[in-house]
């Protein structure tokens, strides 16, 4: 039988966390020891303890405190004195701090329900918001808000199992709790710690270590190392609770009585100082908060809260420019099929009726897709495994005009042809032109000074073909015009007909233009390249074209962002911005977007500057089938500052 060695494992985390140690980490002769000392004779009796990050909300509120045997929780003073107080009988504790309040999450032990509970600045207690009853014993929680305002829940179980809700909207606690996305984490995870700042979600492994996610939404479930167990990192026995301040993370070994300090490292943690907490029956909680000369303490173990003080003051990492989050307004029913099967969505305007205009989507599992513009299926045409789509209006079919939309079909690498009944917006397909590719891939349509219209589609080897389509005698044909090629593969592309430029997506190089003139040569420019603010994978592409300028929008995949550039050159790049979460509407954001189009023409309403049209990679809240989230273009005007 063969043998599996684990080594190459252990020998790769040792190196993420900066080199294997074991027992105290040693300082360089420049940096000085932090001492611990204790600020209070007796501990006060608690199960958990929290110290509050800023008293705007009630001058003098210091501590959060959750009694035993039924007495409730509290909030206390510096002095200890009690302020005000909430009956039950609780088990563990997080808050956050707004102006307006205080949002604590706790849970609930008679009922086994995570609860979360605001306090007003007029010093009122709301209405306990119960979130739905989980199919595993909660062992640990912890509360995150994100860039904007929107507060969630973690709730960690001791069997790997975890999910993550959305609470509140800013300070203001919804109605009814949703589900966001369930968590597949390390078995006997029991504590864990968010930050705001940084969106990471840190969870404990009790014999194995300390591991981090990212926290937001739509980010993908994936750990890095914190740090982990003797002797291939610094952890003694095994890590329990921990406090997140900025720059700095404190983790309780409580078998071993210590407290590991961890400094920032960009986007890792590395140990600094491993302190002996001597005096203290096994400490499994610990809390802190920044000041002057440096941390505040609470310490919790078996015989209850420690008030102490850490001569620490890790250095706040440089705030990063931040990316705007611009709500989903809409979304649309998913498609049929799971998995990765939703890709790029096109534009159909009811040149009669702006407000009865059409959203195409492919299925690539199984066919095309049509919504109205509240995101609800019209139709559905199972007819392969269709990729890229792109419309133009005025194709002339037997005689009659109808507008066109082409896509790129996988199953038989062919362009295949759909007519749009101009009136009814009513989809039908008319039939297929072959290519010779062997794997057919991206594709968008280019209407010429002429009038005809040409199909472009690339095969993953990075070739590219334009045919011109013709359907005026009966039968649908295409005649090749053109032919070139990236070095690498493409997917992406949009055609700008009114200038006769061609954009072009090389997923993991750059975006570039082609003249798209008849007499034009195929040499390719480069608009703007992989680095900088746009990350690969290069996906979608879609043009905007207004009164007063033309934009160019690419899908940076590997930052979940957007990217907007002027479509002329040089090609000045004008921002980016994400698409998140929608906490009144319900609507879950968009990430690891394939596909998008966007559209200048007057919908109506929210519409009426245009429509931007994205596909969802991760379908959250609920978790199901991907689907496809509209986005009205004056948020993005508004949030970039375009014309």
């Amino acid at each position: 039988m063969d043998v599996i060695s684990y080594k190459p494992l252990w020998l790769s985390l040792c190196i993420a966390l900066a080199g294997c140690q074991s027992g105290t980490v040693q300082l360089p002769a420049e940096q000085t020891a932090a001492s611990l000392s204790l600020m209070s004779a007796s501990p006060r009796q608690a199960e958990s303890a929290q110290l509050i990050g800023n008293d705007r909300f009630w001058p003098g509120a210091s501590q959060l405190l959750v009694r035993p045997d039924s007495r409730g929780m509290e909030l206390l003073d510096a002095q200890g004195a009690r302020l005000s107080g909430v009956d039950g009988r609780f088990e563990g504790l997080d808050h956050r701090v707004g102006k307006d309040g205080l949002l604590v999450a706790t849970l609930d032990r008679k009922r086994q329900q995570a609860v979360l509970l605001g306090l007003d600045r007029q010093h009122q207690w709301s209405q306990p918001l119960y979130v739905p009853k989980t199919d595993f014993a909660i062992e640990g929680l912890c509360l995150y808000r994100d860039a904007v305002r929107n507060g969630y829940l973690f709730l960690i179980g001791e069997d790997g199992i975890g999910e993550q809700w959305l609470v509140a909207a800013g300070q203001t606690l919804l109605a009814s709790p949703q589900r966001v996305r369930g968590l597949s984490l390390p078995p006997q995870s029991s504590d864990c710690q968010a930050d705001d700042q940084t969106g990471e979600l840190v969870v404990n492994e009790e014999n194995v270590g300390l591991w981090r996610y990212a926290a937001d939404a739509e980010a993908p479930l994936l750990r890095h190392p914190v740090d982990i167990v003797q002797p291939f990192g610094g952890i003694a026995e095994a890590i329990a609770g921990m406090a997140l301040v900025p720059g700095g993370l404190l983790a309780l070994d409580p078998e071993a009585g210590a407290l590991h300090l961890y400094l920032r490292d960009g986007d890792d943690w590395r140990s600094h100082e491993v302190i002996a907490l001597d005096g203290f029956d096994e400490p499994e909680q610990v809390s802190a908060r920044a000041t002057l000369t440096g941390l505040d303490l609470l310490l919790t173990d078996e015989r209850g809260v420690h008030r102490a003080h850490l001569d620490w003051q890790p250095e706040a990492p440089v705030a990063t420019p931040v990316i705007p989050v611009l709500p989903a307004k809409v979304q649309t029913d998913p498609v049929p099929h799971l998995g990765d099967a939703a890709d790029d969505p096109a534009i159909w305007v009811n040149p009669s009726d702006p407000a009865r205009s059409r959203v195409l989507g492919t299925d690539k599992k199984g066919g095309l897709a049509v919504y109205d513009l509240s995101g609800k299926q019209l139709q559905y045409l199972a007819v392969g495994r269709l990729n890229n789509v792109d419309v133009r209006t005025g194709f002339v079919l037997s005689g009659k005009r109808v507008d066109l939309a082409v896509a790129s079909n996988r199953d038989h690498n062919s362009l295949h042809l759909f007519a749009i009944d101009p009136r009814s917006g009513q989809v039908s397909g008319i039939g297929e032109i072959a290519t010779p590719f062997n794997e057919i891939y991206g594709l968008c349509l280019f209407k010429d000074r002429q009038g005809a219209i040409h199909a472009i589609a690339n095969d993953k080897d990075g070739t590219f073909q334009q045919y011109r389509l013709d359907g005026s005698g009966g039968s649908l044909s295409g005649e090749q015009v053109r032919e070139f090629k990236v070095d690498s593969q493409p997917e992406g592309c949009v055609a700008d007909d009114r200038h006769h430029r061609l954009f072009v997506g090389e997923e993991d190089a750059a975006v570039w233009a082609l003249d798209l003139r008849s007499d034009a040569t195929t040499v390719l420019e480069k608009v703007i390249g992989i680095g900088g603010p746009l990350h690969d994978d290069i996906e979608g592409l879609a043009l905007y074209q207004g009164k007063k300028a033309d934009y160019l929008v690419i899908s940076s995949q590997g930052n979940d962002s957007y990217l907007v550039l002027d479509a002329t050159a040089p090609y000045a790049v004008r921002g980016a911005f994400r698409i998140g979460l929608n906490a009144e509407l319900g609507i879950d954001g968009a990430s690891e977007t394939d596909g998008l189009e966007v559209t200048s023409a007057n919908l109506g309403g929210i519409w009426s500057r245009g429509m931007l049209v994205v596909q969802d990679g991760r379908k959250r809240m609920p978790e199901g089938a991907q689907n496809y989230k509209y986005l009205p273009w004056a948020a993005v005007a508004d949030a970039l500052g375009l014309d």
